[in-house]
């Protein structure tokens, strides 16, 4: 008897150890690294950026920038200053599912812009991160998957999506 309940804690603990980690398949979906691979060097260049944004509760980081034909392993996570532009989700945090700030989770966006050379200290997330001047944007896809690899698994709650 002893020996099964030993046996139902290990495999019980085992379980839950595999439930919390960030290792295993991603929960973001998206095209294989080759074909994500071919899309940035295809990519049209020119003085613009390509955004994702990454939104965790209660963080005021917008997401990650880079250039046209750099990958994302090469991205910044940034604080949008929004003295000439909002950010495409400036809404009220408590409004109606799908028309609150952090709606666009995981939208890749094109960027007008510019990084100030300054930075910004989130105190949630206790960083000192680039701050972007936003002077324009556009959605190029509302669902393009995973960010920096296919095993990415995204938690609105604790930031688990970066580049390692």
């Amino acid at each position: 008897m002893r020996l099964i309940s030993r046996g139902f804690v290990i495999l019980g603990a085992t379980v839950l150890c595999q439930c919390g980690g960030v290792s295993g398949s991603g929960n973001m979906g998206g095209p294989t690294v080759e074909a994500r691979k071919a899309a940035i060097a295809s990519e049209p260049t020119g003085d613009f950026f390509y955004g994702r944004r990454y939104y965790i509760q209660k963080t005021r980081f917008w997401g990650y920038v880079r250039r046209p034909g750099q990958s994302w392993d090469k991205s910044k996570l940034v604080i949008i200053k929004e003295d000439r532009k909002r950010q495409p989700d400036r809404l009220n945090e408590n409004g109606p599912e799908g028309q609150r700030y952090g709606y666009d989770n995981n939208y890749e966006y094109k960027l007008q812009g510019y990084f100030t050379g300054a930075e910004s200290y989130d105190p949630n997330s206790n960083q000192f991160l680039q701050t972007f001047m936003l002077t324009g944007y556009e959605v190029v896809n509302r669902n393009p998957g995973w960010l920096f690899r296919p095993d990415d698994r995204y938690d609105p709650y604790r930031i688990t999506v970066y580049p390692r």
